[in-house]
């Protein structure tokens, strides 16, 4: 998928933290430069704020001036989102930077078309991502990364996806995918393992809402949640 990096014109610093992976990424002209990932968590809170420091000291120590910040803007983790989108906007103030909001969903099909684990030119792209019990967020997409059914929040059946797997090859990927994989049956179903949303995959989509424009407003951009959070009182002990 060659034409995610048409857009070579920036330095973003990339932050993703919608799932238990927390990860920050550098690109310069469409390349990585930096790069750092913490599978172990929910590990936010304390791991974010250093490997940030860490690549503001990477790119200073070289000279490299920042052109925006990137985030990760939802649907996924409500706690992850909003820890990502706060230490993105304080960046943006504190340098003065532009914000781009990317979304999650788009993000776990970058290593899905860069790495072709798609064959038939007529397949769907359905990412997934966890949302407790048997729903997930799920947004269909076609291999060019156009939209075919926005995101919902779906709680899974053996059929929910059907009126479009009764069409052709539909490639399910993400950790919410996992869970489905013995309720969906279907012959035309297809599963991707493996797949996270990681700062390093960030970077195209990135760029390409850099060379658009698409710039957030930092006084009073919010991650997209898809639920609202709900608080639940803690269990009383007998």
């Amino acid at each position: 998928m060659s034409s995610l990096y048409l857009y070579h014109m920036s330095c973003i610093l990339n932050i993703e933290t919608s799932t238990n992976v927390c990860s920050v990424a550098v690109s310069q002209d469409g390349a990585c430069i930096f790069e750092k990932e913490d599978h172990s968590g929910p590990n936010h809170a304390e791991r974010l704020g250093s490997f940030i420091n860490e690549a503001l000291s990477f790119t200073d120590n070289h000279a490299i001036p920042f052109d925006a910040v990137a985030v990760s803007c939802g649907p996924g983790s409500y706690t992850g989102l909003r820890i990502g989108v706060s230490m993105a906007k304080g960046i943006c103030y504190g340098r003065g930077l532009k914000l781009l909001g990317v979304p999650t969903l788009e993000i776990l099909c970058v290593p899905v078309l860069l790495r072709e684990m798609v064959a038939e030119e007529n397949a769907l792209l359905c990412p997934m991502l966890d949302a407790r019990r048997m729903e997930v967020y799920v947004q269909i997409f076609d291999r060019s990364l156009h939209e075919v059914r926005p995101i919902h929040a779906d709680v899974v059946e053996a059929d929910t996806y059907n009126e479009w797997l009764d069409k052709g090859p539909v490639y399910f990927f993400g950790n919410g995918a996992r869970k489905c994989k013995d309720v969906i049956k279907h012959p035309n179903a297809r599963f991707i393992d493996g797949i996270e949303p990681l700062a390093k995959n960030m970077m195209p989509l990135a760029e390409k809402r850099m060379a658009e424009q698409k710039f957030e407003d930092v006084a009073y951009f919010v991650p997209f949640y898809l639920k609202d959070f709900v608080a639940k009182l803690p269990r009383k002990l007998l």
